[in-house]
């Protein structure tokens, strides 16, 4: 038998007996399985580091509650279509599917290879006809319910992928501190970005697009986060910040314009209204465009700021003015890029003298400087060089003088042109692409009909054969194109635009839970039984796009009666990033590593050591080397076990520690992995193989506590090292898989092993600082006291005592402690002025068994004899030592 563990050759051994087996697959008939999951990769081609980080974490857990009798759903899939598979094939001259299928062979076999176990059986693929079907069915359900809209728009338009990208795909230029990326999920004007798959300027352009109206869920969507306790504070502040819920007003200014007769601007501040000094309008505004047709200088000023990454304060003032509706004053009309289609109305009152923004585009266009509120205390402002944008009194505003600022905010409300009103950021869906490898959007453009979906009977519309062209290739594949209206027969053309690839992974949880179900996309009692998911884990870069989306499927389908939830994800754990050489790690950057480079165990042990799962850590190579030499430690435990001929079967104070030392490991190792952090799983399981070799260099081991330790220890370490973990398992001659092993149990109450641990630890420190200063290298004798009952007692009085109590009466009211006299009074005392930082501890009673247990540790560093005794009255010691803080004495 081989002395060292090779992953490479047992693995496809133990992978074999997985699947024969049926370890991983969850039962059909499971109540309540734990639902774990990991966000499904794109299929690019490989495995990389984030992948391996990402789904070592969801293997993990999943493997843990399996053990722990869980059933447990842990699915696998591919998000499959997408532009960057149809700009491969391009470059390779094949087509997306040959080369996404292609990918997903290759990431199917790293994912083996790695030992992540997944219920293959619920496998889906997105560009599969039978997938995306559902997709189309989806869309025409949505259609039906008013949650599908078309219509004109200004889009986002990548001039390099040819296709509409969503606001949230533009991202800020990487060589630029700042951008102006306009917040929402549709369409608005973005100056300054860049598309995020290939970094090229983003444009704007008008064209006749599809939208889900996921806007009319902002309320829900943003409400439904307080819920949402499982979820990291970032990510809930991102989508709040997405969602951009604002409370104010609406005020109506009056205007002499031919197509309009007044323009709403939104204020948070209404308060400030009486400094109003000019009106400004976004360069997308409704009344801006219809200046442009016949104002030449707010034509042109309109067309730059579209292409102009840096607007800066410009502006053109209009031939227009507005009536205040409050004081009557005419003010001017500015179209103005600091102004936002997507913000509001997309109008802005605008007041100097109390906004940054609206002072800064004042001093460029030399506009007058209004003050309407001061602060209450009198302390003054720097206007007008600078605004004072805090609350405070009302001046300056006629009949609403010396109110505060949220009084004035009801009272102004009360006018015939202002009403109280919410607003959001976040703007409808835009799904519509331009490009061939996705779901066909399943719509009929008929000249009489108009546009009419596509009936279910006739779904799912496939993707034609594809051949290379510039621009869409569905609108140049003519006879896909042409067909017959479903409503009237006549002759049609299909929408040839595809679906967003986000749409895909907006409800692919719920295909798992049924992957072949054939009536609908799901079964929707079994997505009512075993929904939500328990634990999903993926970037925080999914913070917005995707992870907002999922919650306004699972909305959406509530509400048409297809889902019985609203909040389809319990727990969101984001895992970091993993970092080479200062830099997050990637192939672009050439600091990637490959997953398999260093072997899978030793991988998977690195990555899930090297930091709590939500934290960014640095790939090291002597980290690694640290991860390889642990798999060796535990394997060489195993087999010198196995081949060790003497053992003891009496039982003695040494072996009783190690019994309680498994009991507190196994309740620290599972608290871990119950709340995610495997740095500390892995790094419990470390000092518990330390505490085994050691134990079995001090005496013959005991046969019973040694080889349940280790057994033990085969357990605790299969969900991150399982093929270890399995070779392990059958070295001790231990039957079947220890991936079906039942999770060990403590056999005593553990409630205090922390506390426990802590007067081992702390006492064998204060043993080697007194050896260090007083310098003796060879003691004969190390004795230990252990502190009178009394001052236990008097401990938990003061613990449980209120502060401000008078702690000293209390424990000299105790009979008991009282006749201790002058020791009691003094201890009382050092009590009371610890006040509330006593800890939690045992008692005495314990606290001896324990130190007496942990003798032969002191008796195995120090090489002398250990005496551990409680206090004597008349003892010296007695005086010294304290709750979980024995007295010690060095001869």
């Amino acid at each position: 038998m081989s002395r060292r563990y090779d992953h490479a050759r047992v693995q496809e051994y133990w992978q074999q007996a997985w699947e024969r087996e049926g370890v991983f697959e969850c039962p059909a008939e499971a109540d309540d399985p734990t639902y774990v999951l990991g966000m499904f990769p794109y299929t690019s081609g490989s495995l990389h580091m984030g992948h391996i980080r990402n789904y070592a974490i969801t293997d993990a857990y999943a493997r843990y509650r399996r053990m722990a009798g869980d059933d447990v759903l842990h699915p696998m899939g591919w998000d499959a279509f997408g532009l960057p598979a149809e700009n491969a094939a391009y470059e390779r001259n094949t087509d997306p599917e040959s080369w996404t299928r292609t990918c997903i062979d290759q990431m199917k076999d790293d994912l083996r290879e790695m030992g992540f176990g997944y219920d293959w059986s619920r496998e889906i693929t997105t560009c599969d006809p039978e997938y995306y079907q559902w997709n189309q069915w989806l869309f025409t359900q949505f259609y039906d319910e008013g949650l599908v809209d078309y219509g004109a728009a200004t889009v986002n338009w990548c001039p390099d992928c040819e296709t509409v990208l969503a606001d949230a795909q533009v991202e800020t230029p990487p060589e630029t501190d700042e951008g102006e990326t306009i917040a929402g999920t549709g369409h608005s004007h973005t100056h300054g970005g860049v598309c995020w798959r290939c970094g090229t300027g983003v444009e704007q352009r008008d064209l006749d697009q599809w939208f889900f109206a996921i806007t009319d869920y902002a309320e829900e969507l943003y409400h439904g986060l307080d819920d949402l306790e499982g979820w990291p504070d970032g990510v809930r502040d991102s989508q709040r910040n997405w969602i951009g819920r604002q409370e104010g007003a609406r005020v109506a200014f009056s205007i002499d314009h031919d197509d309009h007769d007044t323009v709403e601007a939104f204020t948070t501040r209404l308060d400030t209204v009486y400094g109003a000094t000019y009106l400004a309008l976004s360069p997308g505004h409704d009344l801006a465009r219809a200046l442009a047709e016949a104002d030449e200088a707010v034509a042109e000023y309109v067309e730059s700021v579209a292409t102009t990454d840096d607007t800066g304060m410009s502006g053109v003032e209009t031939d227009l003015t507005a009536t205040h509706p409050y004081t009557g004053e005419e003010l001017p009309v500015y179209v103005a890029a600091y102004v936002l289609d997507d913000v509001g109305t997309g109008a802005v009152m605008g007041v100097p003298a109390h906004n940054e923004q609206d002072h800064a585009f004042a001093d460029e266009h030399d506009l007058p400087v209004q003050r309407a509120v001061e602060p209450v205390d009198g302390s003054g402002t720097d206007l007008p060089h600078a605004p004072y944008t805090g609350d405070g009194m009302l001046t300056g505003s006629g009949e609403y003088d010396g109110l505060a600022s949220s009084a004035a905010r009801e009272r102004l409300c009360e006018h015939e042109a202002a009403e109280s009103a919410v607003t959001y950021r976040l703007r409808d869906w835009l799904i519509s692409r331009q490009r061939y490898w996705g779901t066909p959007i399943p719509i009929v453009h008929c000249d009489d009909c108009g546009h009419v979906p596509v009936p279910e009977e006739d779904l799912p519309v496939e993707l034609p054969d594809y051949v290379q062209t510039t621009g869409n290739p569905l609108d140049a594949a003519e006879e896909w194109k042409q067909t017959t209206c479903p409503d009237c027969g006549a002759d049609a053309v299909r929408e040839t635009d595809t679906m967003d690839t986000f749409v895909d992974s907006s409800w692919y949880f719920l295909r798992y839970l049924s992957p072949h179900f054939e009536d609908a996309p799901f079964d929707q009692q079994t997505a009512d039984e075993w929904l939500p998911v328990d634990v999903y884990v993926g970037g925080e870069e999914h913070a917005v796009l995707h992870l907002l989306y999922i919650r306004f499927f699972a909305r959406a389908l509530s509400d048409i009666g297809l889902l019985d939830r609203e909040e389809p994800v319990e727990r969101l754990i984001n895992q970091g990033t993993v970092l080479h050489s200062g830099e997050k790690m990637s192939k672009s950057k050439g600091n990637d590593i490959a997953p398999h480079e260093y072997g899978a165990e030793t991988t998977r042990l690195f990555v899930l050591s090297a930091a709590h799962p939500s934290q960014d850590f640095e790939w090291t190579v002597k980290d690694v080397s640290t991860a390889y030499d642990f798999q060796q430690t535990l394997y060489r435990l195993v087999t010198e076990y196995t081949d060790r001929t003497e053992t003891r079967t009496e039982s003695t104070d040494h072996d009783a520690y190690l019994e309680r030392e498994i009991d507190r490991t196994i309740a620290a190792v599972t608290e871990e992995y119950d709340r995610f952090r495997f740095h500390r799983v892995i790094g419990e399981i470390q000092r518990f193989a330390r505490l085994l070799g050691r134990y079995a260099g001090y005496d013959r081991p005991y046969q019973f506590a040694y080889g349940r330790g280790l057994r033990v220890l085969a357990r605790l370490v299969a969900p991150i090292a399982p093929f270890l973990a399995e070779e392990m398992w059958q070295l001790l001659d231990e039957d079947g898989l220890v991936a079906e092993s039942r999770w060990p149990e403590p056999l005593r109450d553990v409630d205090n092993y922390r506390i426990e641990r802590q007067v081992v630890r702390r006492t064998l420190d204060d043993v080697r600082e007194i050896t260090e200063v007083v310098d003796i290298d060879e003691p004969n004798e190390i004795e230990l006291v252990v502190a009178a009952d009394w001052k236990y007692r008097a401990y938990e009085i003061a613990r449980e005592s209120d502060p401000d109590d008078a702690i000293v009466g209390e424990i000299m009211a105790d009979e008991d402690i009282k006749q201790h006299g002058d020791a009691a009074a003094e201890f009382a005392d050092r009590l009371a002025d610890r006040g509330a930082g006593l800890e939690p501890i045992i008692d005495g009673e314990r606290e001896l068994n324990t130190l007496q247990q942990a003798a032969w540790l002191f008796e195995d560093e120090f090489a002398c004899d250990v005496v551990v005794r409680r206090a004597d009255p008349d003892d010296d010691l007695a005086a010294k030592a304290r709750p979980n803080k024995p007295a010690i004495h060095i001869s």
